[in-house]
């Protein structure tokens, strides 16, 4: 038996591995030098992305956390004068029409959106193809294009600026970011749950209503939380649009006011008290922002670890 096992040639698969594994340690130290350089590239390039941020950041917080209470956040404006020059008032009328504006435009691009990204994500057809790349290009057109847009379509025919027309701006603005987001996460659903349910009997409209969209879900909802934190900072197409407005208004057929919009007009004003105004809305607008980035990725985050 012993003879026999000698006789035996040599096994290819253990040859290879020795020359792979005697081929890898020669090699080892450069390896890891190369490895920790890009990795030290990589963190220096963070930090020189971070550096304008941070700056950013905290000018915003010096310069804006000194303007900050609950009178301007909750009053009306008021215009300063040569008197009063100090004479500022709040922004809770601002903060109003932009809660109002983008939750309309929400309601109408979030069905839109999430139709379109279902459809794309099932479909081959040229059609579908042709969706697709008009999404795909609507979603890097400039902003102020939508507000000549709407501006052109809403505020000239209704002869007034308006709220409505903000909600048709942003609206045309988020359905391209949300039918984006929602097709790559429908595309992400695992092909054999479509093929339980054909293989069930089920059609393919109950297969995307019971198994696609719940298990699309997180992404899906992610996607549209960022749209609206999106459209929330939108400045170009409210400029030409809303109007402005000084007093309490729900009515999106009337003039609004709109955090952007305030941001905009307080900066370049002639009196002090409403430059250091300005960054007191800018920081309330980037709050409001991120409380909308962070609730998305919370939410996103315990749908999936409820998934598994």
């Amino acid at each position: 038996m012993t003879n026999l096992l000698t006789q035996l040639p040599p096994d290819p698969i253990y040859d290879r591995r020795k020359q792979i594994q005697e081929r890898a340690a020669a090699t080892i130290k450069r390896r890891t030098f190369l490895s920790r350089t890009y990795i030290a590239t990589l963190m220096g390039c963070f930090i020189l992305a971070l550096i304008p941020l941070g700056s950013v950041i905290y000018a915003l917080i010096n310069k804006g956390i000194a303007a900050i209470s609950w009178t301007f956040l909750t009053a009306l404006p008021t215009q300063p004068n040569l008197v009063q020059q100090d004479a500022i008032g709040g922004i809770g009328n601002a903060i109003l029409g932009t809660i109002v504006i983008d939750l309309l435009a929400g309601l109408v691009a979030v069905p839109i959106g999430v139709l379109l990204g279902l459809y794309l994500s099932e479909a081959t057809s040229r059609i579908a193809n042709t969706l697709r790349a008009v999404t795909e290009i609507m979603t890097g057109l400039p902003s102020i294009l939508l507000g000549v847009f709407a501006y052109e379509y809403v505020v000239l025919p209704m002869k007034q600026f308006s709220g409505l027309a903000g909600v048709v701006a942003l609206g045309v603005l988020m359905v391209p970011v949300i039918a984006k987001s929602s097709e790559i996460s429908f595309r992400g659903v695992p092909s054999t749950l479509r093929e339980a349910g054909l293989a069930l009997g089920a059609r393919d409209s109950k297969i995307a209503k019971s198994v696609t969209l719940p298990v699309a879900a997180p992404g899906v909802i992610t996607g549209v939380l960022l749209s609206l934190a999106r459209a929330m900072g939108e400045t170009a197409p409210i400029l030409l649009v809303v109007g402005a407005s000084g007093v309490w208004d729900f009515n999106p057929l009337h003039p609004m006011s709109a955090l952007p919009l305030l941001t905009y007009n307080y900066s370049g004003s002639q009196y002090p008290s409403q430059r250091v105004a300005a960054w007191g809305v800018a920081l309330a607008l980037v709050t409001m922002i991120l409380i909308l980035s962070l609730t998305a990725r919370i939410v996103s985050a315990r749908m999936r670890r409820e998934k598994r």
